[in-house]
């Protein structure tokens, strides 16, 4: 079947389902009747929500016009929006925010987190091993005040691993890297909102910071405290990041592209997709700050008790986004 006799097909459902849709959200329209007026009938709101997602898994598989797809896409939401609101809000939403939702998202923007995840790694690395080889370069990336404190923050002699001098507590510790991450994580979602650019710079910095970091560290044989230090709750971090990051990006992609929408209507969408995951950054990042605080900081636990536990957490975390949900997707 082609992508015209497709539509042609089933181009009357997809109106009728836009008209109720439209009555159900209460949205101008062009055209009024005496059809406006009538009950809307919930079966078969269902039924040809039902439909359009079948089509819809069709014309994803036979890789029909985006404009199709796009259509089929908006129906299914509002569909589903219309269908299952009454369960969106509670301790139900939330547990099925976190067990399909959020890593369903997570792989249908998988390009724009592959991106993302290039963009942040790749600075990283390069960055790292230039200046562990020439470590008087770490003054170009801090000031010597701050290379100082860092190194008084991982020394093997330290009395807790990575705390700041200004926090004597680890609750204290907890509240400056939630306040810590989740700055570096709206940074790189928001910075989408300039055409992308923001959140291209923001990866790219981030990780030649932290890259930076770790190279001196090394170079200057704080290896066992920094890694040991960062090895697990990086799991969630990281991740987190790379994740707003890629919800910048889309948002930039749906400006710079909008397709045959206008721009408001391609950054709704956009926004719209995005939600779910920023949902889910914030949780990654409560976990990381608690785990950074009361985990990674502590010295009665050996390096080794920390790695065993940071595979763990990676291969949990990894595991979740490309495995969890997939039944219920």
């Amino acid at each position: 079947m082609t992508p015209l006799q497709f539509e042609s097909l089933y181009q009357a459902e997809w109106a009728e389902l836009e008209r109720l849709l439209d009555r159900v959200f209460e949205r101008q329209r062009i055209e009024t009747g005496a059809a406006e007026f009538d009950p809307i009938s919930g079966a078969r709101v269902a039924a040809l929500y039902r439909r359009a997602c079948e089509q819809l898994a069709l014309a994803r598989a036979r890789s029909y016009p985006a404009y199709i797809v796009d259509r089929l896409e908006r129906l299914t939401s509002d569909g589903h929006q219309v269908i299952y609101r009454e369960h969106d809000f509670g301790v139900a939403r939330i547990r099925s925010m976190l067990t399909t939702d959020f890593p369903r998202a997570v792989r249908q923007q998988k390009w724009y987190v592959a991106a993302a995840a290039a963009l942040f790694l790749l600075p990283t690395v390069v960055v790292g091993l230039i200046v562990y080889w020439h470590p008087e370069l770490i003054l170009s990336v801090v000031s010597p005040d701050t290379a100082a404190q860092f190194e008084q923050m991982y020394s093997p002699s330290a009395e807790s691993i990575g705390r700041v001098r200004e926090a004597s507590t680890d609750w204290m510790m907890f509240g400056f890297y939630i306040r810590n991450n989740i700055g570096v994580a709206f940074q790189c979602f928001a910075g989408g909102l300039f055409a992308g650019l923001g959140s291209l710079f923001f990866l790219f910095y981030n990780g030649a910071y932290g890259g930076a970091i770790a190279g001196y560290l090394t170079e200057r044989g704080m290896s066992s405290t920094f890694y040991s230090f960062v090895a697990t709750h990086a799991a969630f971090e990281l991740t987190a990041i790379v994740l707003s990051g890629a919800a910048g990006l889309r948002i930039g992609h749906a400006l710079l592209a909008p397709g045959r929408r206008t721009r408001r209507e391609a950054l709704v969408e956009a926004t719209r997709d995005s939600a779910v995951i920023l949902y889910g950054v914030a949780a990654m990042l409560l976990v990381a700050a608690g785990i950074e605080a009361f985990w990674s900081s502590a010295r009665w636990l050996a390096p080794a008790v920390k790695y065993s536990a940071a595979a763990a957490c990676w291969i949990a975390v990894l595991a979740y986004l490309t495995l969890q949900g997939r039944r219920a997707a």
